[in-house]
């Protein structure tokens, strides 16, 4: 089975990807932060690094959904595919810190890689809003991060919903996690393993 989680930055995706792993026993895939090469140049000078680092990402998350299927065996992936397009490329492009040239090249590379991948059994995304975002993240400190804008979580966020409303490739699962804490409240994480058997037909 392949369940992958979808989210804003800071939205608790890392988090609820280890928590679910230890409760259901299932393997992980975490995002290619640690030691990605172009992440810090890319917050300090996104015009000039953007295309670099969707191409990183996307290699990445490629090389997941080949790892995913050939294991045989339940991972839970930390972010997907699709976002690197429809939400991080998508933003760089609107926002003019992409060339119409460079996106033009991501999404063709995009939609071949895209053609060959099947989608998660379940997708679930995490719906946050900035206060909850900003606060994570500060809280988990990562020096690369802290320039990171109110404006350019809220039009991620933008991205996310409509995103959200024309997914159709499988089955999506949305948890508002605004009031949540599912890192240090119980109650909260068996609410959220609640609503995934409850859909995948689980009987906790």
């Amino acid at each position: 089975m392949h369940i992958a989680i979808t989210g804003n930055i800071g939205a608790g995706k890392t988090t609820l990807a280890q928590l679910l792993a230890t409760h259901y026993g299932w393997d992980v895939l975490y995002e290619a932060v640690e030691g990605n090469p172009y992440l810090a140049d890319f917050y300090g000078d996104m015009e000039r690094w953007s295309f670099n680092l969707q191409i990183y990402f996307l290699n990445s998350r490629f090389e997941q959904v080949k790892t995913i299927r050939e294991s045989g065996r339940s991972v839970i992936q930390d972010r997907t595919i699709y976002e690197d397009a429809y939400i991080f490329a998508s933003n760089l492009h609107r926002s003019g810190n992409m060339s119409e040239r460079d996106y033009e090249t991501y999404r063709c590379l995009f939609d071949n890689m895209v053609s060959t991948v099947q989608a998660p059994d379940l997708m679930i995304y995490l719906r946050a809003d900035l206060p909850k975002l900003m606060g994570q993240i500060r809280k988990r400190g990562r020096s690369f991060e802290q320039s990171i804008g109110e404006d350019y979580l809220d039009s991620l966020n933008v991205l996310y919903e409509e995103f959200a409303r024309e997914y159709t490739a499988g089955e999506l699962l949305i948890i508002d996690v605004n009031e949540l804490d599912y890192a240090n409240r119980p109650q909260d994480l068996q609410h959220v393993i609640g609503r995934i058997d409850e859909r995948l037909g689980v009987n906790s």
